[in-house]
């Protein structure tokens, strides 16, 4: 079924596509077919189950294994927080020992609460990328002596969000592409702020190209093709090497070359109510303040939300992790830091990625981060050896990463793509929070245009909106066919849209399928299955059921290469509504710059509806040899 761009609720398909779990492991395949058979992959460094008794438990135990291997990823994990944090403050114009105590106090606070409540197991909270241009507007309207009222008020709000479980209507009424945007212009902003880092020098020469700045420029694109080639080989493995041999790298230049390093201005720490400025504060300032709190607390629930979704998925033992937890660990955090004026939290993925592998078990390790941490607080004078260069290559490259998050939103289809793009050019140039209200705004009234093009009354489209928020939508419904129960308990299917597959035939149906698979292109393919269709694939010793787990089969298999899938024969069955195409295709892949062909028989059972065909089930495996 092809994705539809105006429906109001694919927004809720795409967020709670992050909760769901993998099923079951795929078993050995059969030495004929070892080679080709998909495997999910083991990750590397994993515990196997029963390796650490306990861990599987819902209240967290330690023994020395877990301890010994969360100490050396805490290490790992500290040393490439440390930089990161430096150019998160940088952009949003914190100081630096503030947003580096800020990190030490969420990390204590996050081992606390889960000792009795797990929010999830590996993950490391610190300040977040994505806040830090929406932190800098702050600074600017309100003044860094409002700011802990600020960050006090956000705490607050998402306290009620934690307490009344309302971060799951938050990402039912933000699309997820529209987040990706909004991300995409935070990363632009992050370049912009520190490009200048790689080239520009102490000396102020009338001459550009001054043989200080051509030194610069070398260093950087020197720093920038290592960090490149190490971050690709060791993202699956051991991510914090490229972090650390950057700096190091700096590090051991600045010792022969002269370059413009790190400054960090000592501050002194003073613990305050955060409302201690409230007097002296409009009631319009106060008004602008509520406004952009609830910004800072929506755009934290999502990525805290959206990460606890991504860190439970990497868990080396496969354990599940809990949201409302880990909201609890962030405006706890959040609501410690305004009385220090310290800055917004959560658990950051690049961190949390480098802590599990590089061995973490529990959440000692983000102890052990804020000792690590904890040592550069005490010191700030280290930071002064930190080459300002190496710091603008990381934060250039992570702002690269977070503009090419666009790619998702490019897999839901072109329209998605372009207003995601369009939400990005409007967070860099407006600001975080108009970028995000104007691009809602856009998107309410495209859907609203589209549904009254099709005669859809006002008061049902209103209806409809409503419906996404609702825990009692079928589980049938997909993005473009809403499914509800009569009174006799039959299934009615309801549609406002009228797709291209509506006018197609069964041949052309299957077509899509195979243009799909041949192009890669994953949501394409998952789009043809119903939203509980089954698959049971050429290379899978498994049964797949519902749009997650038939999409990771397809991740697994585009592993391949240049995989691609060419039907050979082909009969069609009817029976009422229900069509059965039986026959033989031929899948082909390149190994080792050998091509490989595995021919194999299939069945499609489909059934075409008001919204398009749909795959209800297929059946595929290879020929007996």
């Amino acid at each position: 079924m092809p994705h539809t761009a105006t429906e109001l609720s694919a927004s809720h398909e795409s967020h709670q596509a992050t909760h769901r779990q993998e099923g079951a492991g795929v078993a050995r395949p059969p030495k004929r077919a070892r080679e080709t058979a998909i495997q999910e992959p083991e990750q590397p460094g994993a515990l196997r189950p029963g390796a650490v008794e306990g861990t599987r438990s819902g209240v967290p135990q330690f023994t020395v294994e877990t301890l010994k291997r969360d100490a050396v990823a805490g290490i790992v994990t500290g040393l490439m927080a440390i930089p990161l944090t430096v150019g998160i403050c940088l952009v949003s114009q914190f100081p630096v020992q503030k947003g580096l105590a800020t990190v030490v106090v969420a990390c204590l606070i996050s081992f606390i609460v889960y000792l009795f409540r797990p929010g999830n197991h590996v993950g490391v909270p610190g300040v977040a990328a994505g806040l830090a241009p929406l932190l800098a507007e702050g600074i600017h309207a309100f003044g860094m002596e409002n700011m802990p009222f600020v960050i006090f008020l956000a705490a607050l709000m998402q306290a009620i969000v934690w307490r009344f479980q309302l971060a799951k209507f938050i990402l039912k009424a933000v699309p997820g592409f529209l987040i990706e945007g909004l991300l995409a212009g935070v990363g632009l902003t992050i370049i912009m702020k520190f490009l200048p880092y790689t080239y520009v020098p102490e000396d102020t020469s009338s001459v550009f190209w001054s043989p200080s700045r051509i030194v610069l420029v070398t260093s950087s694109i020197v720093g920038l093709m290592l960090f490149v080639y190490l971050y690709q080989r060791f993202k699956e493995n051991k991510p914090g090497v490229p972090y650390i041999a950057l700096i190091a790298g700096g590090v051991w230049a600045a010792l022969y070359i002269r370059y413009p390093m790190l400054h960090v201005e000592p501050v002194s720490f003073q613990f305050a109510l955060p409302w201690s400025n409230v007097a002296s504060i409009s009631p319009s300032l106060y008004l602008n303040m509520l406004r952009f709190s609830l910004i800072l607390m929506l755009v934290d629930v999502i990525e805290q939300v959206m990460s606890n979704a991504a860190i439970e998925r990497i868990d080396p033992l496969g354990r599940k992790s809990n949201s409302d937890n880990s909201l609890l660990v962030m405006w706890t955090g959040n609501l410690a830091a305004s009385f220090f004026g310290g800055m917004t939290n959560l658990d950051g993925l690049a961190k949390s990625s480098t802590n599990r592998m590089a061995g973490a078990v529990t959440k000692m390790s983000a102890l052990v981060v804020a000792g690590v941490i904890s040592v550069v607080l005490a010191f700030p004078s280290l930071l002064a050896w930190m080459p300002e260069f190496s710091l603008g290559v990381l934060m250039v490259f992570t702002g690269w990463k977070m503009v090419m998050g666009l790619y998702s939103a490019a897999e839901h289809g072109a329209y998605e793509f372009g207003l995601a793009m369009f939400c990005g050019v409007l967070v860099f140039e407006l600001g975080l929070f108009e970028g995000l209200m104007y691009s809602l705004a856009i998107h309410s009234f495209i859907v609203y245009v589209i549904f009254r093009h099709s005669d859809v009354p006002t008061l049902q489209i209103l209806r409809k909106f409503l419906g996404i928020f609702s825990d009692s939508r079928h589980p049938h419904s997909t993005a473009t066919m809403e499914v509800v129960a009569d009174e006799s308990g039959s299934l009615v299917y309801r549609t406002v849209s009228r797709p291209i597959t509506e006018n197609k035939d069964l041949d052309a149906f299957i077509a899509d399928w195979a243009q799909g698979v041949n192009f890669r292109n994953v949501s394409s393919v998952v789009g043809t299955y119903d939203s509980q269709g089954l698959l049971w694939g050429t290379f899978a010793k498994d049964l797949r059921s519902g749009h997650f787990h038939i999409r990771r089969y397809f991740e697994h298999l585009f592993e391949l290469d240049r995989v691609s899938v060419h039907f050979e024969s082909g009969e069609t069955r009817q029976y009422h509504d229900i069509y059965i195409r039986s026959g033989s295709y031929r899948f082909s892949y390149w190994k080792k710059g050998v091509l490989v062909n595995v021919p194999a028989r299939y069945s499609f059972v489909c059934k075409r509806e008001r919204t398009g065909w749909y795959i209800l089930e297929h059946h595929s495996s290879e020929f007996p040899q």
